[in-house]
């Protein structure tokens, strides 16, 4: 009898931080909001920025990412929060 496979999603290509992302971070005290992030919600930023093609839009994507992340709540313009924040609101309700 041969083992079913698990099918699973082929994996994206890891993005590398450029020293741009990195110092913009930096300035305007974010780094620990972009770690706080899951890893594919960072490397989704970094790929969105880097497939621009124009420095104009690659820069509108680096704001767009600071803004989001100054505001913690947001992510590529949905509604997010993170894990742990569900689970506070879910047994609070319970509580009640």
């Amino acid at each position: 009898m041969v083992a079913a496979r698990k099918k699973t999603a082929p994996r994206r290509k890891r993005y590398a931080m450029p020293a741009s992302v990195s110092a913009a971070l930096k300035r305007r005290g974010l780094q620990s909001a972009y770690r706080a992030r899951p890893p594919y919600q960072r490397n989704d930023y970094l790929m969105w920025i880097a497939k621009a093609k124009l420095p104009a839009t690659q820069q509108q994507r680096l704001t767009q990412m600071l803004a989001e992340l100054r505001k913690g709540d947001v992510y590529m313009k949905m509604k997010w929060q993170p894990r742990n924040a569900k689970r506070k609101s879910v047994k609070k309700v319970a509580r009640k």
